[in-house]
């Protein structure tokens, strides 16, 4: 990573026309060569930027090193995308610092609280679909795509559940499809659906419940906290 603190000026040409008057700004020129341009105020979004996949050219100006033509820019960096005719190029009239970083490997964005680990959670605690509840398996195959949960409730009965974290009309009609699709097979139905979200908009509610589907909230850091009936060796 390759901060630079300077005072600079910036056009955009190719898809779109846009220019960055003179002021102090942070650059960030990172390993792939994008470019990056951000103020001091304002959204966390850049001001403009160039994305890879580019190049980038570094141009010293003619008298950059004298100090006797202030307005002779010290360094001009041209961003060139690869797979159109866009360019950025930044002006630097005055640089204050200039900086490389090794970052080395990032392992990403950990979230909390996804619906894989809802799923889990959910599937070690099935009787949260009613006592008696048992668990067929996770991600059970259909020919349209795993259904998140297939479960068998206190009477015998075959329950299909979809898993969002924030449940609205789109996850509803998913359940609807891969429950119609279920009930053809003789062997399961009938399949109930149950439309299980941390919450639940009421558009979609009112949706779920015109389909026959119950609606179920999870508390994440409850179910964090219930402990799991899974057999471990430590």
């Amino acid at each position: 990573m390759r901060i630079i603190v300077a005072d600079c000026s910036a056009e955009y040409s190719g898809r779109l026309n846009a220019s960055l008057p003179p002021a102090k700004r942070v650059l960030l020129i990172k390993a792939d060569n994008s470019l990056l341009i951000f103020s001091e105020l304002g959204s966390y979004k850049p001001l403009n930027w160039m994305t890879a996949p580019c190049t980038i050219k570094e141009i010293e100006p003619a008298g950059a090193d004298d100090d006797v033509d202030t307005a002779v820019p010290q360094k001009v960096l041209r961003v060139a995308a690869d797979k159109s005719s866009d360019v950025l190029e930044v002006t630097l009239q005055h640089i204050y610092s200039d900086e490389s970083y090794d970052l080395g490997e990032d392992p990403g964005l950990v979230k909390d609280g996804v619906e894989d680990h809802l799923q889990r959670y959910l599937a070690e605690q099935i009787e949260r679909i009613g006592e008696g509840a048992t668990l067929v398996r996770r991600e059970y195959p259909t020919a349209i795509g795993p259904v998140d949960i297939m479960a068998v409730d206190a009477s015998g009965q075959h329950v299909a559940i979809e898993i969002k974290r924030h449940g609205g009309i789109d996850g509803v009609e998913q359940l609807t499809r891969y429950c119609e699709l279920l009930n053809r097979d003789p062997l399961l139905a009938p399949v109930r659906g149950i439309f299980a979200a941390q919450t639940i908009t009421p558009q979609a509610r009112v949706l779920a419940q015109d389909r026959g589907f119950e609606c179920l909230i999870l508390d994440y850091d409850e179910m964090k906290g219930v402990e799991s009936d899974e057999i471990r060796l430590f």
